[in-house]
């Protein structure tokens, strides 16, 4: 048996380091945001609409998480009090808002074309940290953003039924603008809220305001209590909503939150890309739809955009550690690790 005590002559114990673990969370997040259009898809086939489906499932999320939550903030709920417009906050805009965002541009755009705006959130952050900071990014972080939505282009096969339109357009930044938001208010560690609490009460807060919004006649309202076709079974269509919920929300949020704390906005929101590539993995084991040719080169080109960001974040850190600060190099933005790589 390996010594890996504490006394003479022992081994320590080997952890992994806060980069890998939090590689780890990004990637199990994506897996799991990559699940709720398989998911979705029974329920809508049954009468569900999209506004009630996502209600539904963020409602559920947040009550998924509450009591883990209310386990994690034990003997701090002094925090509750002060830190609940920002939970608010956080629910409303990188999920209630995210999502009609994403609706309405869908309802004017091709699918393809609305997710590849809605994705184009990982530029929009490395710009902003580059507004901030009034430094520009490494060359290999620019050609890895460049590499990466390249790669996405290939597996949504953007240009197949191509349809735009101005309107859609905006919406479809606007989700660009709410899911950047997402991985920078999700990154920052100064306010003490723990993770699951982040993620319970902005589950909660945009549950309470997609039901406000579906009240007033904004968000068309319609379920059903028929049974779904899941994986080619009929099924109860609480077996569908309990995995969009449980899996799709609760545990995607929860993982992505602790995972943007560990690797940073930037890092994550690349890593996040990964969403798209497990969505046709997802779709592939579940309705039996193949992947094409341009959808697997894409996946892997996305990895490659990834790979050179993160390798342009570990140069970085070394600079740093060494003394020089090139211009490409990336200062403390809320959202962001100065030391990631590192």
């Amino acid at each position: 048996m390996p010594d890996v005590g504490t006394g003479p002559g022992a081994r320590p114990l080997h952890r992994p380091s806060p980069a890998s673990a939090g590689a780890l969370l990004a990637v199990l997040s994506a897996a799991a945001f990559s699940t709720s259009g398989a998911f979705a898809a029974a329920l809508l086939a049954s009468g569900w609409t999209p506004g009630a489906l996502v209600t539904v499932r963020l409602a559920l999320g947040g009550l998924a998480l509450l009591g883990p939550a209310l386990w994690q903030l034990r003997g701090r709920f002094g925090l509750l009090r002060t830190r609940w417009p920002r939970i608010v906050l956080y629910g409303a805009v990188t999920m209630a808002a995210c999502q009609l965002c994403y609706f309405y541009a869908v309802s004017r755009l091709s699918v393809g074309v609305a997710l590849l705006l809605e994705y184009t959130a990982p530029v929009l952050i490395v710009a902003l940290v580059w507004a901030r900071t009034r430094r520009r990014p490494g060359w290999l972080r620019l050609a890895g953003a460049g590499v990466a939505m390249g790669g996405l282009v290939l597996v949504l096969d953007v240009f197949a039924g191509m349809r735009l339109d101005p309107v859609g357009v905006l919406f479809g930044l606007g989700a660009a603008v709410t899911l950047a938001a997402y991985f920078l208010m999700s990154g920052r560690t100064d306010d003490g809220l723990p993770p699951l609490v982040l993620a319970a009460g902005g589950l909660l807060s945009a549950g309470a305001v997609l039901g406000a919004v579906g009240a007033v006649g904004l968000l068309p309202f319609a379920w059903s209590s028929e049974p779904v076709v899941l994986m080619g079974i009929a099924t109860s269509p609480l077996v569908p909503l309990l995995g969009i919920s449980l899996v799709a929300a609760a545990l995607a949020y929860a993982t992505g939150i602790a995972a943007t704390r560990r690797l940073g906005a930037p890092l994550a929101s690349f890593v996040g890309l990964f969403e798209v590539v497990f969505a046709v993995a997802v779709a592939w084991l579940f309705v039996g739809q193949l992947p094409t040719g341009g959808q697997l080169v894409g996946g892997a080109v996305i990895m490659l955009g990834v790979v050179a960001v993160k390798l342009d974040e570990v140069l970085a850190a070394r600079r740093r550690r060494a003394g020089v600060h090139p211009a490409g190099s990336t200062a403390s933005v809320p959202g962001t690790r100065s030391d990631a790589g590192g």
